[in-house]
This record gives C-alpha cells, sequence and structure tokens, in this order.
C-alpha cells in the first residue's frame, strides 16, 4: 500500500514574507522546509504513521503551503498543539527566526481542517518577471 493509498500527508507551511519584505532568496527559504522536513523524520521516526510514510518514498505526499508572517506561524503552531498535532517549528539559528513548520504524517481526513485557511505556496519565478530586452 503506498502512502497516498494509505491517506498519509505531510504539511509543511513556508513564511512568504521570507521572500517578499525580507528579501531571502528561494533556495535559503527551500533550505527552511528542508531541514525541518529532515527533523521532523529524526524527532518522530518511531511513529507508527512516520514508518509507513517512509516504507514508499516514491509515494509520499506533502502538501506545502505559505503563511504571511512571523505571527501567524507562531500562532499556527500554538494551534496546532491544541490539537495534539505533532510538528516541528523550525527556527533558523543564529537569527532566531522562526521559518517554517513541518507535521509529522497524518491521515489527510485528522489535520485538513487545521489548514483549510492557508494557500498552497507560490514562488514567483525571478526571470518570468524580468522584463525582456528584445536580445
Amino acid at each position: 500500500m503506498s502512502g497516498a493509498t494509505l491517506g498519509l500527508v505531510q504539511y509543511v507551511v513556508v513564511r512568504t514574507d521570507l521572500m517578499t519584505s525580507l528579501a531571502w532568496s528561494v533556495g535559503a527559504v527551500i533550505a527552511q522546509a528542508c531541514h525541518a522536513s529532515t527533523a521532523v523524520a529524526h524527532l518522530y521516526h518511531e511513529d507508527q504513521n512516520m514508518q509507513r510514510y517512509l516504507a514508499d518514498l516514491d509515494n509520499m505526499h506533502k502538501v506545502v503551503l505559505g503563511i504571511e508572517s512571523e505571527t501567524k506561524l507562531r500562532n499556527l503552531s500554538e494551534k496546532l498543539n491544541e490539537a495534539f498535532i505533532d510538528h516541528k517549528l523550525w527556527i533558523e539559528q543564529p537569527e532566531d527566526t522562526p521559518t517554517c513548520l513541518v507535521t509529522k504524517p497524518y491521515p489527510k481526513e485528522e489535520v485538513s481542517r487545521l489548514f483549510k485557511k492557508l494557500k498552497l505556496l507560490k514562488m514567483d519565478n525571478p526571470s518570468s518577471s524580468r522584463e525582456s530586452t528584445g536580445n
């Protein structure tokens, strides 16, 4: 049975203001999500859902969402804590800046309601926003 068949999903929530108002590169932001995802795999490696999710690497299901600010990211983390949803709030060091959070894999029907107000992460392609020089 694949992870998708099992209905397991892992949510990745990234701060969009890192790229806009704080001018972080896309690569730096992606690295934050990678750090948090790796941390979750380590922290919850003995969890049954995590083991089932990792047992079928070719069928992992992640949903990557954007959130507008540090405050909203922290509020989401608190909301997940109150709902007993295991996750990692990644805080980049030495800046001490919360950048993203990642849940451990859960059946989608158990957690999707907590993320319904967020939208899929969109990253502008810098080359697509440049004006053509005609050369």
